[in-house]
């Protein structure tokens, strides 16, 4: 697939996921179902917003998918890994939009991840052996551990993008950052349908942004923060696993670097003050940079500081030794929440 037919597919997949975002908010709106009200503690809206993003953008994916497949003669030739990744897709999406809906149990979620992610390894055998020369002994091979070490990777990811989802544009926003790089870098954009899951979010974008006026706006909801993580995990996972694919364990999470690093700090700030992990609080890096920009300029600086550091991830790939990459990404950590404990204190004072 060449850049001119990405292109193609990319505005087909925007096309079709504008028509469904506006056709699941109008009905929501018009019904009162899945409709996100503001209260003055953690959210920003003001309005009465629509939890529909997560749907509008799978059903989105499926309408182009078919367009993809048809168009292509490529019915009974999609590779046994997007096909799982896509059937899945359909009950993680229904169950999150329960919790959405009336609210699920922290612990039931993790459960529900855990089982949605031991289906993909079981039926596409897609998980993580090896983490690359992670310590500057040679491959670091996973062994016995492969399958929970995955696991573990997918849920954490799954949750640090839903925990991201507090601006606009913030959650879908680094979700299309990882997932453009790891295409354009690894080659998978070139021959999948990762192009079209990145145009449906585009098409989510425009209405979550306000481009067509803020009383149209859509949210992700938990439904839609849990799925775009649901796929960046696993599409980061199948390209630094496959032997097609080039990409090293270690830059992914130079890609997902924000989300990931927010989610850390915020378990261990919860868990050091006896909190529960998934209780709500005013910590994220989003409300820190709140304090002195707008929401619009916070997604600015969240999405540009992501752009360098994924660029980072390439360079240090392209020049440096994976274990080089692995102690420059620790320091990266370190004056993360450096910075971020800084920034807060220094804003309470």
């Amino acid at each position: 697939m060449d850049l001119t037919i990405i292109l193609d597919y990319i505005i087909i997949s925007i096309i079709a996921s504008m028509t469904v975002n506006s056709i699941l908010r109008n009905y929501a709106k018009r019904y009162n179902i899945l409709v996100d009200l503001p209260d003055r503690s953690r959210k920003f809206h003001k309005r009465p917003t629509p939890l529909t993003g997560g749907l509008g953008i799978l059903i989105a994916l499926l309408i182009s998918g078919k367009l993809y497949i048809d168009l292509n003669n490529l019915t009974g030739y999609v590779p046994e890994f997007t096909f799982q990744l896509m059937v899945i897709s359909i009950p993680l999406l229904a169950i999150f939009l329960i919790d959405d809906f009336k609210g699920i149990n922290p612990i039931f979620r993790i459960l529900i991840q855990i089982s949605l992610s031991i289906y993909l390894i079981l039926s596409t055998g897609v998980y993580l052996e090896s983490l690359g020369n992670l310590l500057g002994f040679g491959d670091l091979k996973l062994g016995i551990f492969s399958i929970p070490f995955t696991i573990f990777c997918v849920v954490g990811i799954m949750n640090a993008f839903n925990m991201m989802d507090g601006i606009n544009g913030l959650c879908s926003g680094c979700a299309m950052m990882a997932l453009m790089f790891i295409g354009f870098y690894s080659g998978l954009i070139y021959d999948s349908m990762l192009v079209l899951i990145i145009g449906s979010m585009i098409g989510f974008v425009l209405f979550n942004l306000g481009v067509f006026g803020k009383k149209r706006g859509v949210f992700l909801g938990d439904s839609g923060s849990n799925l775009v993580g649901f796929w960046v995990a696993w599409i980061a996972i199948y390209s630094s696993q496959s032997e097609i694919y080039s990409i090293r364990p270690i830059t992914v999470l130079w890609f997902v670097a924000i989300p990931l690093l927010d989610c850390i700090g915020l378990i261990f700030s919860r868990t050091s003050k006896g909190k529960s992990w998934s209780s709500a609080d005013r910590n994220h890096i989003h409300h820190k940079l709140m304090q002195k920009y707008s929401s619009r300029g916070t997604l600015l600086i969240i999405l540009s500081v992501t752009f360098i550091t994924g660029i980072l991830g390439i360079l240090f790939e392209i020049y440096l030794r994976s274990y080089t990459s692995t102690l420059l990404f620790l320091i990266y950590a370190c004056i993360y929440y450096l910075y971020a404990g800084i920034f807060f204190k220094k804003n309470h004072v």
